[in-house]
């Protein structure tokens, strides 16, 4: 569980990468919010598209819209099919970094000037 309430921008990139993996498993992870640390959403705030291979994966999380979440963490589900052993095996890490607004503005004013 994170605590993104003193955050100033509220616009993240989250990274997952995924470090090692065996052949026919899939790997979902989503991100969720809670405005008490208690009590977290039904549906993720942000999820990456599910997973079969070794790479890093950026996604955007923009909770400008959202001021009630306060909290943050990550949830993931593994599933393996086909021969071998039966339990999956996932090494990855998920990272939040946060925007800072001027880089944001940077690159709002470039778009504005295309």
């Amino acid at each position: 569980m994170l605590d993104v309430s003193r955050s100033e921008g509220r616009i993240y990139l989250l990274t997952l990468a995924i470090a090692k993996v065996i052949e026919q498993e899939s790997l979902d992870v989503g991100v969720f919010g809670s405005a008490d640390g208690a009590a977290w959403d039904a549906k993720p705030v942000a999820a990456f598209p599910q997973k079969f291979y070794r790479e890093e994966v950026p996604l955007l999380l923009d909770l400008t819209a959202r001021p009630e979440v306060k909290f943050l963490r990550a949830h993931w589900e593994v599933a393996r099919w086909g021969r071998g052993a039966e339990t999956p095996m996932f090494e990855f890490s998920v990272t939040l970094r946060e925007i800072p607004r001027e880089i944001l503005a940077e690159a709002a004013g470039r778009v504005r000037a295309q």
